[in-house]
């Protein structure tokens, strides 16, 4: 027999804004910041009035839960889906304020001109204005005296008639009884369930992620601190990306600043890290694999239901484990010496902007890698090449951008497990020999500058202090910092001009090196031939033409840094493609050589 996974109802505005207000259906977006700008609000508005479909609201039934005493407790309802519309419903015709950006409470208001029937966000302009209602929500507020109101519309408004503007009156009215589509689905159905249901049903295309359910399911929670939890989690990303935040807060959030989690998140208004700016998927996903072992967040949300795996129940036992668990994991993430230490070694690898890390999801792991050698009371030196070590490794294999979650679940438990051993294996397996002169050296061949093997090339330059491409005093690192150029080896023009004319060809990322702007304007078009030849002249005459550098051993170094063979010098860089196969080998070696001493 199939099971009925969603019933699907129509209700009339007015009931499903009195269930919310209630508390029937818990709605966990109402503390986020809204999205919707002001004129989306009014857009909405005037397709309700004018009758308009708006789509439909998706709640999930939350499980019921047996209690500690053997008594079952029906869970909540939660709004997964409609909560942009709904919190636009309730700050337009219910005149509630609600959260921007920088969590700033205000309304939006919305106006109504009645005459020629449309509405506009409300501005000083149109307060003035007798022709519009400059706030709808005092139309639907219960002591609203129509008549009155009426009457003294159409004396401010000469020539207006009554009965057709008594017919409009009603008509805004009758928003609230405009019937809103309201899917529910079934509690017996698990994460993966709700998700494709999710997707399939919703019409604007918006992917709801696992940890938004998550955050859903921390947010309803009354009984084990999951309100506050939740707010802390947003309050520590927005503050992590915008340290000014901080003041923001304490003017905004009077009772939160008196909690611990506030102090505990206080550091962050000096600090701001140009690595790692998590968001709350990203803490999420640390604080669930680095406290529960798992990888899965549908495995989280279950959790926090008190889902048993076993017997398939729901213990209000496992609830609460699951938000202590939560709760510690919180206090890790935010833990100001284990932050500045993880960026810190992120940092000592070479990485010094995150323009050089393409995925998130290697920064969580590393950072998961970070918490659980810590609470394995390994030494921080050892900790801290083995974080570094990782990293890298997962950014030149792409470990983590196929399916990650899955390889975050085989990693964890393996590193629980055995975590010295584990890594150890996975760096032999990975990074072979056969990797470091034939595989890596293939990765090389492409033309994608953003490339994870050129940023980890940067990487290695940074660590080793190299300067800049015919710098003397430029490090890469400045470079990369002040946003440098990415200069042609073989310049782009030359190379159209003989022969190589497709972007695949002219930027290959061997051909790649980073220079100062002045060095790259000077060299402009001219062939490798030319302006290496200039350079053996400039360290004779000492008149520098290309950067400071004007004797040969410096010259040498510094071709050797950028990994460039040295016969560039004696003319022998006429063969583009040879040219590139050879760097591609000494770029894998070099990179090589910086993986070992991390």
């Amino acid at each position: 027999m199939i099971m009925q996974k969603f019933s699907v109802n129509q209700h009339p505005i007015q009931h499903v804004l009195s269930w919310i207000q209630a508390g029937e259906i818990a709605i966990p977006e109402i503390q986020r910041p809204f999205v919707w700008d002001s004129k989306k609000v009014r857009d909405f508005i005037d397709s309700l009035y004018r009758g308009y479909p708006v789509g439909y609201i998706i709640i999930w039934q939350n499980p019921n839960v047996k209690l500690k005493d053997g008594v079952s407790s029906k869970g909540k309802k939660i709004l997964i889906d409609g909560q942009q519309r709904i919190t636009a419903l309730m700050t337009a015709i219910l005149g509630i304020e609600i959260l921007d950006e920088d969590y700033r409470k205000r309304r939006i208001s919305i106006a109504f001109n009645p005459i020629d029937e449309i509405f506009e966000v409300s501005n000083p302009v149109i307060q003035k204005d007798k022709r519009w209602i400059s706030d709808i929500s005092k139309v639907f507020s219960s002591d609203f005296q129509i008549l009155a109101k009426l009457n003294e519309y159409c004396s401010n408004n000469l020539g207006v008639h009554h009965e057709l503007m008594l017919q409009k009156f009603d008509s805004l009215r009758g928003i609230l009884n405009i019937p809103i589509g309201l899917i529910e689905l079934n509690s017996e159905l698990d994460i993966g369930e709700v998700t494709e249901i999710f997707i399939r049903i919703n019409s604007s295309g918006v992917i709801l992620s696992q940890a938004d359910f998550a955050m859903s399911k921390i947010a309803v929670d009354e009984k084990f601190g999951g309100q506050l939890m939740r707010k802390t989690i947003d309050y520590f990303c927005h503050m992590a990306a915008k340290p000014e935040f901080y003041y923001q807060l304490i003017e905004n959030d009077k009772d939160f600043i008196k909690t611990e989690y506030f102090k505990k998140m206080s550091w962050l208004k000096d600090y701001k890290s140009e690595i790692y700016d998590p968001s709350y998927t990203d803490m999420l996903r640390v604080i669930f694999t680095s406290q529960f072992n798992r990888g899965k967040l549908q495995d989280f949300v279950a959790l926090l239901s008190g889902r048993d795996f076993e017997t398939r129940q729901y213990k209000e036992e496992i609830t609460q484990k699951s938000f202590e668990n939560l709760k510690d994991g919180i206090e890790k993430f935010m833990n100001e010496t284990n932050f500045k230490n993880f960026v810190m070694i992120i940092h000592s690898a070479g990485f010094i902007d995150n323009s050089m890390i393409r995925s998130q999801n290697v920064l969580n792991f590393a950072y998961i890698l970070y918490l659980k050698l810590k609470e394995k009371n390994i030494s921080q030196q050892t900790i801290e090449s083995l974080v570094r070590k990782w990293f890298v490794l997962s950014v030149l294999t792409g470990r983590y951008s196929g399916d990650p979650e899955s390889q975050f679940d085989m990693d964890i438990k393996r590193i629980d497990n055995n975590p010295l051993t584990y890594i150890e294996d996975v760096i032999k397996a990975q990074l072979s020999d056969t990797y470091w002169e034939i595989g890596l050296p293939q990765q090389f061949d492409t033309s994608v500058a953003s490339s994870p093997e050129f940023n980890v090339f940067l990487a290695s330059q940074v660590k080793m202090g190299d300067k800049g491409f015919l710098s003397r005093d430029i490090k890469v690192e400045d470079l990369i910092k002040l946003k440098g150029d990415v200069h042609h080896i073989f310049p782009k023009d030359y190379l159209k001009k003989i022969g190589f004319s497709s972007r695949s060809q002219y930027n290959q990322i061997a051909n790649y090196v980073m220079a100062q702007s002045e060095i790259n304007i000077k060299i402009g078009k001219k062939s490798p031939k030319t302006y290496f030849e200039e350079l053996k002249n400039q360290c004779v005459t000492k008149k520098c033409i290309y950067g400071n550098i004007n004797n040969f051993e410096e010259l040498k170094e510094n071709l050797n840094q950028h990994c460039i063979p040295e016969e560039v010098l004696d003319g022998l860089i006429e063969d583009y493609e040879k040219f590139l196969k050879k760097r591609r080998i000494f770029m894998a070696q070099k990179i090589k050589n910086y993986f070992e001493k991390l």
